[in-house]
């Protein structure tokens, strides 16, 4: 289990008056990591029991849990119990964040969740009966079992070559829908375009339109970010607009020429559809088909690294995109890609 510095939990109860309070932190968390954690908390009309996102180099991961028993919690209504820490792995702290919020409600009592989490993150294993939870059941690979990428690419088509070609050029997305578990499924599935990567340092599921949060989302050149407030439509954090609910997808004006099709934009346009189409390929063996498409997309790339540098890295010139006369919205595609794979020399 993954620890460091700003690592750590919070717990906010909601009592029977309605006020809400942050009861218990360990060890130590920020004021921002406290508010952050507060306004994401939201006990009243939210769509989903468990939520989570980045903020600032650090994962936090929110279960949301009413308190039926009323000889332990005789005051509390509902309770969240909120993870920090700097790894990625929904599956594994929902699981974790489930079992503190049961122990909680089972004693009452703020110092026997402390004895689970640490229990967890010291040896990365639970024994308390009724509590099993083991570290090394949830891989930190990204699992195809928790994205729905056929089900991206059906709702939008062929212009789900436009998302692809987002995610490709590391451009900056932010995909709106008001249902929060719909959201999360969606910011978790994309990345799944572009698989070689590790996607989880520029994921962002769920910010709001929060001054710290903005200036926090603006210190990256590139991410996939949720959102639930509708006026990120008029804001400027996008390159690539996602409506889900609407399924349309919208471009910035300063990303067009970038985001300019091509015939092998057409091309790859048509294989993810019937990729979609096909109701015999499971999520995994699409993820696979998509990652080999894209590799070869790669490797027609890697050819024109004719350059090697000092460093003996190889690497794509201006001069080698311009040798081979692609049309001018072709070598305007391989040039930003180059950029995004860090083997263009600028």
């Amino acid at each position: 289990m993954v620890s460091g510095e700003g690592s750590g939990y919070n717990v906010f109860e909601k009592d029977c008056n309605g006020d809400v309070l942050c009861t218990w932190t360990y060890p130590s968390l920020t004021t921002q990591q406290r508010d952050l954690a507060a306004r994401k908390c939201r006990f009243d009309g939210l769509d989903t029991h468990f939520l989570y996102g980045q903020f600032r180099s650090l994962w936090y991961y929110i279960n949301i849990n009413e308190a039926p028993d009323a000889t332990k919690l005789p005051k509390v209504r509902q309770f969240s119990i909120c993870i920090w820490t700097s790894e990625f792995n929904p599956d594994k702290f929902e699981a974790l964040s489930k079992i503190m919020g049961r122990k909680y409600n089972s004693t009452g009592e703020q110092v026997s969740v402390m004895e689970i989490y640490l229990a967890a993150t010291a040896g990365g294993q639970i024994s308390d009966p009724g509590f099993s939870f083991c570290s090394q059941d949830f891989p930190k690979s990204l699992s195809h079992e928790s994205t729905n990428l056929k089900e991206i690419i059906s709702n939008f088509g062929l212009e789900s070559i436009i998302i692809y070609t987002a995610v490709l050029l590391k451009k900056r997305i932010v995909v709106y829908h008001h249902d929060m578990s719909t959201l999360l499924k969606a910011i978790r599935s994309i990345p799944a375009f572009v698989s070689h990567r590790d996607p989880s340092n520029t994921l962002f599921p769920c910010i709001d339109l929060h001054k710290d949060e903005i200036l926090n989302l603006k210190s990256y050149a590139s991410y996939v970010a949720g959102c639930r407030d509708a006026n990120v439509t008029s804001s400027d954090l996008f390159d690539v607009f996602v409506h889900l609910p609407a399924r349309e997808i919208s471009i910035a004006s300063n990303a067009r020429e970038s985001m300019a099709m091509t015939r092998t934009h057409k091309e790859i346009a048509f294989f993810l559809v019937q990729l979609s189409q096909n109701e015999s390929l499971s999520e995994q063996q699409l993820v696979t088909a998509v990652s080999a498409k894209t590799n070869d997309l790669l490797e027609q790339l890697r050819n024109l690294a004719t350059t090697t540098t000092s460093e003996g890295k190889s690497v794509v010139t201006l001069e080698s995109l311009r040798q081979n006369s692609f049309p001018h919205a072709m070598e305007n595609f391989l040039f930003n890609l180059a950029v995004a794979e860090d083997i263009m020399m600028l």
